[in-house]
């Protein structure tokens, strides 16, 4: 399997986590989630989730089993917001590693292709799901309240290699609407 391969998003949802619906979820046959957690859920800066988070979270886990993956070492603050969340969670992933993501799987009881690993970056989140067969998503990262979101250069970095490598990023059309 090509690098472009591994790097290749199954859906770039074009904006942050709260646009991934129910409705894109049955339109992809999925029923389970893995969640990274820093940007994707939650800012890097921040500690707790938003009200927004907590209702996008309460209508998706009715469909879909939901774990939270995350790279990150803080263990208490996963813990917090995986606690808010009422979901379980695993930290110092190592992603692109796959180890934490096939317990997260086993736990699940899923098929491998019912699955999504969701999350902001590339070379981390995307790949790690790509090299265990899961369906990828790529979002935008959350930004902190009352923030415009500014592409942190390392994230940029991995976007403009992936796009050299001829991984295509252009967002679904029509599918990346709100949850109700």
């Amino acid at each position: 399997m090509s690098l472009s391969t591994l790097l290749q998003p199954d859906l770039v949802l074009g904006r942050n986590i709260l646009h991934l619906s129910p409705d894109v979820l049955d339109h992809y046959n999925l029923r389970g989630l893995i969640l990274d957690v820093d940007d994707t859920l939650v800012p890097l800066r921040q500690a707790e989730t938003n009200p927004a988070l907590a209702q996008w979270m309460g209508q998706i886990k009715p469909v879909a089993s939901v774990w939270l993956v995350s790279n990150n070492v803080n263990a208490n603050r996963i813990s917090r917001i995986a606690d808010l969340l009422d979901v379980p969670y695993l930290t110092s992933a190592g992603k692109p590693s796959r180890r934490k993501l096939q317990q997260a799987l086993t736990a699940m009881e899923l098929p491998v292709n019912q699955v999504a690993m969701v999350g902001d970056r590339l070379f981390t989140d995307v790949l790690a799901g790509n090299r265990i067969g899961m369906f990828t998503i790529l979002v935008e990262p959350m930004p902190l309240a009352n923030e415009v979101i500014w592409p942190s250069p390392l994230r940029y970095l991995e976007v403009s290699i992936s796009q050299y490598l001829g991984v295509t990023l252009t967002a679904a059309d029509n599918i990346s609407k709100p949850a109700p």
